[in-house]
């Protein structure tokens, strides 16, 4: 097709050149304006008849400042305005969707990282316990753990005592890892020391308490932006609600207008008013009905995977499948399929989804005509991992030492079972001090990640997937490989032919050095 040429005089394409990376192609990108601006521009874009170059020139242009200098202070004043009456005329949230900023949250516990990861509408990336090594002092001095004075002295010395002996074990774990797991003669010097030092830190992990610090970048829309600091505000933590306040901050110094209303009593008032309420009742609900004491042999059953409910059948999922090729209702598409038998059922579901020669090939939406909800009981560390996964709804209940906690079978080869015992039995204690301090929201900072919680991942067929592929790796920590390999199990013991789809599943299990093909995909590069 030949596209439309819109022509712009010299003084236009002077005045369009510094924010538009090209005048005259049909698809360009913004640049050099703030994210108020852009915001702005993109929702009046919505009814305007024009193109987007011609309604900045006509209705921007004017009024924004010549030079970027223009921009200093308060964003200016004038972008605000552009934004804030586009914003209030139309009266739809999803302007707030058009504009996005970059914001790191450094030294923030780990308990904290899955407040700030869990809207959907976001993109994160989190330092990671898994590849290093939290031995080391931070600025100023101490262990890299949060602390409060309201915690007391006694929360101090216990943290130590953890990190001490996470310290103390670590390069007696990086020993036995070399002794167990030679270098051969196809692994490279470099590559082979970053596998083995990826698995003792995977094997000692477990031993760092949630109140471990991380640091997280966060890349997201102003109205996600919105809605997490409202939730950072409501929630009962003071480490939340402080870094509420500091994103906020941050926020309003790029693209103020986005989040306008969380400071108004009238909307961000009353959201967060709400959202406290919502919280209480379901405590005062839970305790009412007794469900806020767990049963003495709760945690007997140690780590567990549950699939708790199934909504869809293979039927709907071949339906859902061909209901873009066909030009009928999926009713008559569902009856059509219904007449094949079951072996020419799996081959049409083969045929449908197609040859994925890696995991990444996604096969196509009607797979999200099936659900599976799972209940799960895994350590803190697996559920960290797989939270991230946004796409699909997770929901999780406040760590406790209830469930229990597990020393790794490689611990105790390595002889390092008894101090990784002692400092479990430690976390527990300072865990049931806070509490008898009526400090029970802020005692999960005291409890190892080795301590097991209980959550639901409900998810569509296609998003288990890419879950299970992704987690089942061999490059994966073995603790939420497990529960990956047993979603699998499941789902296939329900439907087979969806599990036999999902063909990227890695489900050795033997001893190995984990990360040492990623660190030699990584050495061959360099």
């Amino acid at each position: 097709m030949d596209y439309p040429v819109e022509t712009f005089t010299a003084a236009e394409r002077e005045r369009l050149a510094p924010h538009f990376t090209n005048l005259d192609l049909p698809v360009f990108a913004l640049v050099n304006l703030p994210e108020t601006v852009k915001g702005a521009l993109f929702a009046r874009y919505s009814r305007y008849q024009g193109t987007l170059r011609r309604l900045f020139l006509d209705e921007f242009a004017d009024s924004l400042p010549e030079t970027a200098e223009g921009w200093e202070g308060d964003e200016g004043a004038r972008a605000a305005e552009l934004y804030e009456r586009i914003f209030v005329g139309y009266g739809d949230d999803s302007v707030a969707q058009l504009g996005g900023a970059h914001v790191a949250c450094e030294w923030v516990s780990n308990v904290l990282t899955k407040v700030l990861q869990r809207p959907r509408l976001g993109a994160y990336l989190e330092q990671s316990t898994r590849y290093i090594a939290y031995d080391s002092p931070i600025p100023g001095g101490g262990y890299r753990y949060y602390s409060d004075d309201s915690l007391g002295p006694q929360y101090v010395a216990a943290m130590d005592s953890l990190f001490d002996t996470y310290a103390t074990s670590l390069p007696a774990l990086r020993s036995w890892v070399q002794e167990r797991f030679p270098r051969t003669e196809s692994q490279s010097q470099a590559a082979h020391a970053g596998a083995i030092n990826a698995k003792a830190l995977d094997l000692i992990r477990g031993l760092l308490p949630a109140a471990s610090l991380s640091h997280m970048g966060i890349f997201a829309t102003g109205q996600t932006y919105e809605q997490l600091i409202l939730h950072l505000f409501a929630h009962p933590l003071p480490e939340a609600r402080h870094f509420g306040a500091m994103i906020l901050a941050e926020i309003k110094s790029v693209m103020p207008s986005f989040v306008a209303r969380v400071e108004r009593p009238e909307r961000g008032g009353e959201w967060i008013s709400y959202l406290e309420q919502r919280e209480d009742a379901g405590r005062r609900a839970a305790a009412a009905l007794g469900l806020d004491r767990s049963p003495d042999d709760d945690g007997a059953g140690g780590p567990s995977v549950k699939l708790l409910h199934v909504d869809g059948d293979e039927l709907s999922l071949l339906a859902a499948l061909l209901f873009e090729a066909a030009d009928t209702s999926e009713e008559h598409t569902r009856a059509a399929v219904a007449e094949l038998s079951g072996e020419a059922r799996v081959a049409l579901l083969g045929e449908l989804i197609g040859e994925r020669s890696n995991r990444r090939h996604r096969p196509g939406r009607g797979l999200e005509a099936v659900r599976y909800r799972f209940e799960i009981v895994s350590d803190y560390g697996a559920f960290r991992d797989l939270q991230r996964h946004r796409m699909l709804t997770v929901q999780w209940q406040t760590l406790g030492p209830h469930l229990g906690a597990g020393v790794p079978e490689e611990v105790e080869q390595a002889g390092q079972g008894e101090g990784y015992r002692r400092a479990l039995d430690a976390s527990a204690g300072e865990y049931h001090r806070l509490v008898d301090l009526g400090l029970e929201r802020a005692a999960p900072y005291a409890l190892c990640l080795g301590f097991r919680i209980r959550y639901v991942l409900d998810c569509n067929a296609r998003e288990a997937m890419a879950l299970i592929e992704l987690r089942s790796g061999r490059e994966g920590h073995p603790s939420y490989r497990a529960v990956a390999h047993e979603m699998h199990a499941q789902i296939a013991a329900v439907h087979p032919a969806i599990a036999a789809a999902m063909i990227h599943v890695d489900r050795e299990a033997e001893p190995r050095l984990e990360r040492i093909l990623s660190e030699m995909r990584t050495q061959a590069r360099s």
